[in-house]
Formats: structure tokens, sequence, C-alpha cells
């Protein structure tokens, strides 16, 4: 009989997912965190986050192939709609199979989900030059909003580039945050966050690169049609050089941070991602 798996929302959850489907020989429906689960005339199993459960389910992923672990992984930071389904089959097929069909891009297993890696890393690699840091106090502070859970495969590159500062990157869309400082690092919930208003220093290095910005530009080469490919703008919204005049505008002093919200209790973390700090390394895996 079709039924629905609801689970906690994790990876750990995901796998334990899959690790129920085996065990009781049935393909579900769907596959939905329970925040996200809607009227269904499926039935809906509750399935239980059991660390071992998930860690046998991983082992076995890893032991055919590390790139396989490595793309479940991957695919479950992805945008992609009904992914948990989408990986379920993936692995499925990856057990079936075995690791040769990592070679074939065009199986409809791996397909959708490949496609939607790419796209997650394609993001990813934007958002490396993208990101715009303001100083408050000695805290560097960044925020975006990406269509998929990038902040674990960014946090090599800027653990790497701004090591030794203290910093928060916050991703607005997935409602989580990076925290860095001297070396170590931990990817965590946090339900609302708002950026203080910039100091003196501040606003004027503000200025300084929107004027930089401006004085580049070579006003006979103007193609926005270009620069739209190059710079989407679904990204301009965080980034200095695109922002109104009362961005520019120091205001009164206010905590480094402007009043984030409290970490959201028991929040998911993403896949492989520590509750505290761990400790950052360039080339990492996320």
């Amino acid at each position: 009989m079709d039924c629905v798996y609801c689970y906690d929302g994790s990876f750990e959850g995901f796998l334990c997912c899959v690790f129920e489907s085996y065990l009781y020989k049935e393909s579900p429906a769907a596959i939905c965190a329970a925040g996200d689960l809607e009227p269904t005339l499926f039935s809906v199993r509750r399935v239980e986050t059991d660390e071992a459960h998930a860690r046998r389910v991983l082992r076995k992923l890893t032991a055919l192939s590390p790139a396989a672990g490595d793309l479940v992984a991957k695919g479950f930071l992805t945008c992609a709609p009904e992914r948990e389904l989408l990986l379920c089959q993936l692995i499925r097929a990856l057990l079936k199979e075995g690791p040769t069909l990592l070679r074939n891009p065009a199986h409809p297993a791996l397909y959708p989900v490949w496609q939607a890696v790419r796209h997650l890393e394609g993001e990813a690699h934007l958002l490396k030059g993208f990101v715009r840091f303001s100083e408050f106090d000695g805290v560097l502070v960044g925020e975006i909003r990406p269509k998929n859970r990038v902040l674990p495969l960014l946090r090599p590159h800027f653990c790497d580039r701004c090591r030794g500062e203290t910093f928060l990157l916050y991703d607005r869309t997935h409602q989580e945050a990076l925290f860095a400082r001297d070396g170590d690092w931990c990817i965590a919930p946090l339900e609302d966050f708002q950026m203080a208003r910039p100091g003196e220093e501040e606003a004027r290095f503000r200025r300084l690169w929107k004027t930089f910005y401006d004085t580049i530009a070579i006003a006979p080469r103007y193609n926005p049609k270009t620069r739209r490919t190059h710079m989407p703008m679904r990204y301009w919204g965080t980034m200095t050089e695109f922002q109104g005049e009362d961005f520019f505008s120091p205001g009164p002093q206010t905590p480094a941070l402007g009043g984030p919200g409290p970490a959201a209790p028991g929040g998911i973390p993403a896949p492989g991602t520590p509750r505290g700090s761990g400790r950052s390394g360039p080339g990492s895996a996320p």
C-alpha cells in the first residue's frame, strides 16, 4: 500500500526513511519533512530518527562509492522539488546496479539529482564572489538569499579566506547562519536576523566600494543583458553596489549583530554539520 514518509527534516532523518523503506519492503509515494506535510489520501508513516540506522545507510553508500555518499549529501542541500523522493530512488538504483551508474548522467534515477547538484555547486561558486561583508566592532557580517542550502559549500572557502577573523554569514532563505572565529566554526539555525545600521567608518567603506564600482564601469560598453548573465539580478538585493542611499547612511550605535533573533530550538543543521563548533580547513568536504 502506498504511504507518505514524514520525518524531522534532518539528513539523518532522511537516511532513516531509506532504511525503513527497505525494512518494510515498500516504495513511499512521497517523503516530506514534518513542517511540509500536507493533507493526503495516503497513509502517513512517521519515521523516527535513529542515528544507528542513518549510519548504516551512509556506510553502505560510502562503501559502494565515496562519490555516491557525497552526491546524496549534496543532493539533500538542493532546492529540487521532491528531492527526498529523488534521492531515495537514486539510492535504490545505486544499490541495485552498483557504482557504474554514476558514469551515466542520463540515467533516469541519476539525472535529476545530478542536475540539481550542478545548480547547487554553481550557486555556491557565484556566491564566493557575490557575498558582501560589513564590519561591526571587529565582526564581519554578511547576508545571502540563495535558492539552495549553500553554507556547507561556502564554509571551507570563507574559513580559509577569513582565517583569524570573526564572521557571520546569514542565509535568510533557510534561516541558518555560519559562525566562525579563530578557526572554529558551526552552522546553526537562526530564526531571524537584522543587520545593524553601519557606523561612520563602515558607511564610508560602503560608499568607497560603491564609488569604485561606478568608476570602473565603461559607459560605451554598457550591456545590461551580459551583466545579468554574469551577475543574476536575484543576488543584487544583498550586494553593496546595488543598494539605495539609505544603505550608505550611518545610524545610531547598536549591538554589532543588530539584535538577532534566538536560535531555533531543536533546529535542523545541514548534512554533516556538527551542532557544536568544528575545525575549519581549506578544501575540506561540506
